[in-house]
């Protein structure tokens, strides 16, 4: 049942108080979460630079996304379990921000490719912890009928808007009027004035107690076992959807900057314009997919969404014009909305909060081991053998395997289980004690 526990009747000015706060802490976050997707993203579009001084084949730059996404994995199904645990999220994700701003700017002092291959992982490792730690928080602190607008904004617009629109802008620029490593060495700076902000301003228990998101949080206090959890089927498959989802996103990603530059003949100036465009999407469709899901439905949204998304890489290999191709990416980039509901969400309004924050890191750490680790590696062979246009294919492929897996999905968003049980949504007659909800699983 969705109720605040740990809190008293609140009054107006309390619930003002806490709903401040939610704003707060949403927009904290966000900066957070855009700074790490910043940094993970700046090596994609300086690579044409990187070139110049350090010579890279397609599996190389595979091997560099994907030593990242596996320091990344390992790093986040540890962390998340470490944090619930411990019971602390904002130490976690201070020391991290702190750390993998420090390591992104080392990428700027390297040598070769093995001193940038150290540099990615050390980076990927305290990246890695941030992100269960801060969907935990937020999903806490979030009303019901926000809870999937704010985890799209936190997760997939912050990425879009910092990774996708201005990493590619602000680091091509510097990269043309100084040099690459300055673009490296500057990211630093962002990261120790937002870890100062979460140390005066973040909380571990929101203003008035937590929200609660599963019937069994009010039900018990025990926290479910790793197995446990692995034997509710809405986690198994977010899991799956996860490895496929990674493909599609880290392929793309990967290898669309150089696709552009050297099948199509873009200038990088015009490459760094269209990857701009997967910026626009990301920051549109990755707090607008996740709000659609809390009216219509997480599982219906997800695969009406990722059906769309199987085009973004088809578009890439046969449209030819830059202005046409960028029109066309804004319009089917949309997966990265849907990353917060199964990686987020749907877990979310599944588990009981004691394992919260371990389930997002396994859901998340598991993906990026098999989509965002090997799919890369693997796309870099491929295309090294038979041409760069493998990946986009591999990356179609992976959002396909994502609609089936997303069938066997068990519907979790509130507002639609209250409808299917002909309840009526909360109103000022019925407070949250009342309101029927559906289950939570533990």
């Amino acid at each position: 049942m969705n109720v605040r526990i740990s809190r008293s009747a609140p009054d107006r000015v309390a619930d003002r108080t806490a709903r401040r706060y939610e704003n707060k802490l949403l927009f904290i976050l966000f900066l957070t979460f855009g700074l790490v997707f910043f940094d993970r993203q700046a090596l994609l579009f300086l690579i044409p630079f990187v070139n110049e001084d350090i010579r890279l084949s397609n599996t190389a730059l595979g091997t560099l996304s994907g030593v990242l996404a596996l320091s990344w994995a390992l790093s986040g199904m540890f962390s998340g379990r470490l944090v619930d645990r411990m019971g602390r999220r904002k130490p976690v994700i201070i020391a991290a921000v702190v750390l993998f701003s420090a390591f992104s700017a080392v990428g700027g002092l390297v040598a070769g490719f093995i001193g940038l291959l150290v540099a990615r992982a050390l980076m990927g490792v305290f990246e890695g912890a941030v992100l269960p730690s801060a969907q935990s928080l937020m999903v806490e602190a979030s009303q019901e009928h926000r809870r999937g607008l704010n985890m799209g904004l936190l997760q997939g617009s912050s990425a879009g808007l910092l990774g996708g629109i201005l990493c590619p802008l602000a680091v091509v620029w510097v990269a043309e009027h100084y040099h690459w490593r300055t673009a490296f060495l500057l990211t630093i700076l962002p990261g120790l004035l937002v870890a100062g902000w979460i140390w005066r301003s973040v909380r571990e228990v929101p203003p008035g107690g937590v929200v609660t998101v599963a019937d069994s949080a009010a039900k018990d206090d025990r926290k479910p076992t790793i197995r446990e959890v692995l034997a509710n089927r809405n986690i198994v498959l977010c899991v799956l959807i996860s490895c496929a989802y990674m493909t599609w996103f880290f392929v793309i990603v990967t290898f669309t900057p150089v696709y552009l530059t050297t099948e199509k003949g873009f200038s990088t100036g015009t490459m760094s314009a269209v990857m701009t465009c997967f910026g626009v999407a990301w920051v549109v469709w990755g707090f607008l997919t996740p709000a659609i899901s809390d009216r219509l439905g997480r599982k219906a949204t997800l695969i009406v969404f990722t059906v769309i998304a199987a085009a973004c890489p088809i578009a890439i290999l046969y449209v030819g014009s830059p202005l046409l191709l960028g029109g066309l990416v804004v319009l089917t980039y949309t997966g990265l909305g849907c990353f917060t509901l199964f990686m987020a969400t749907i877990p979310a309004e599944t588990v009981h909060r004691g394992a919260l924050a371990t389930v997002l890191g396994l859901v998340m750490g598991i993906g990026e081991l098999a989509g965002g680790f090997l799919a890369p590696v693997i796309a870099g062979w491929a295309s090294d053998t038979w041409g760069l246009q493998a990946a986009m294919y591999i990356s179609a492929a992976g959002a396909v395997v994502v609609v089936l897996l997303s069938l066997g999905l068990r519907e979790t968003a509130p507002a639609v289980l209250r409808r299917r049980a002909g309840a009526v949504l909360p109103g000022p007659g019925l407070t949250a004690e009342t309101a029927p909800t559906g289950p939570g699983i533990a």
